[in-house]
């Protein structure tokens, strides 16, 4: 069987770092219920999605906002997801950092966009700091982590060492994989134990033009991550890890369903749910880690399959 991780980053925006906190309420509403004339396709949709199919997904949630807002917003978020069976973790967006009503580190009054950007302490102080709000929220047995925009470095992996934390799903190499530190001169592909910690990095994959690619709904079409999923299992790859936000099954504008991307994770999730015979879908709780690293060369789809989803791109951008 293939090991799938169904993963969520849960993040709030205030499209902008002004007037954030009248902005705030309908950022909450827009970016985490996720309504439209036609309904709601946020946060509490894709959980009774899942639900309904028998999936774990693993939602990693960005909780530093709460130290702006308060912690209401973060515990019904933590909640929601809790109570539809679903797994929180830790997800941190360092843009909040200078944002807090309280300083979170001595040097908070500059904003920095990634977490590479702090030093090994800041970091541990940082993570520490989020466990901690996750906890009092209500989340339990927080034990992966991925770093905002995946913009982590080794002393993330120290820092995460430090707090107790085993499993980290920050790598990505279309991003900030390659230039983290993380095995220099190599793509990293399957999961590793690198500084103490589990380190489960993005699928990626080359399309049929070439491009580097990670396996994201937003990104793929569905019928490449089918193709990617079943080319995965035969090829006896150790993990397959998908990438998912709270707010992609809305339009860029937030004011309409993206109707494509709804039809590819309905799509997904009925796959996923039929064939458990051949993929687990699993969480980092309780996971018991493969890490034999059998493959160095990304996944591959052919031309046809990008070219469809090439058409499925610009026929979005039309209805958006």
């Amino acid at each position: 069987m293939l090991e799938v991780f169904f993963t969520v980053d849960v993040e709030i925006w205030c499209d902008g770092w002004v007037n954030i906190d009248q902005k705030f309420p309908g950022a909450y509403r827009k970016y985490i219920l996720g309504p439209t004339p036609d309904g709601d396709f946020g946060l509490p949709y894709q959980l009774r999605v899942l639900k309904d199919h028998g999936l774990l997904g693993t939602f990693f949630v960005e909780p530093l906002f709460s130290t702006r807002f308060g912690k209401q917003p973060l515990e019904e978020i933590v909640g929601l997801i809790k109570e539809n069976g679903q797994e929180v973790q830790l997800h941190l967006h360092s843009e909040w950092v200078d944002e807090s009503l309280e300083p979170l580190i001595p040097d908070s009054t500059r904003k920095r966009q990634f977490l590479f950007q702090y030093s090994l302490e800041e970091q541990k102080r940082l993570i520490e700091a989020g466990i901690s709000l996750l906890t009092s929220a209500g989340a339990t047995e927080v034990n992966a982590f991925r770093a905002g925009s995946f913009g982590f470095n080794l002393d993330t992996l120290r820092a995460l060492a430090a707090n107790g934390i085993s499993f980290d799903s920050s790598y990505n190499a279309t991003l900030f994989g390659p230039t983290s530190g993380l095995m220099p001169n190599r793509i990293v592909i399957e999961p590793i134990e690198y500084e103490g910690v589990f380190e489960y990095p993005m699928t990626v994959f080359k399309d049929g033009i070439g491009s580097l690619r990670h396996a994201q709904l937003t990104a793929c079409s569905y019928s490449e991550i089918e193709h990617l999923l079943f080319q995965a299992l035969e090829e006896q790859r150790n993990a397959f890890v998908i990438l998912f936000h709270n707010f992609e099954l809305l339009s860029p504008s937030k004011t309409r369903p993206d109707r494509i991307v709804i039809d590819r994770f309905m799509k997904l999730c009925k796959f996923l749910e039929k064939n458990r015979d051949s993929f687990c879908v699993k969480g980092f709780r309780e996971l018991h880690p493969t890490v034999v690293p059998a493959h160095t060369i990304p996944l591959k789809v052919d031309f046809w399959r990008t070219a469809n989803r090439l058409v499925e791109q610009v026929y979005r951008r039309r209805l958006t």
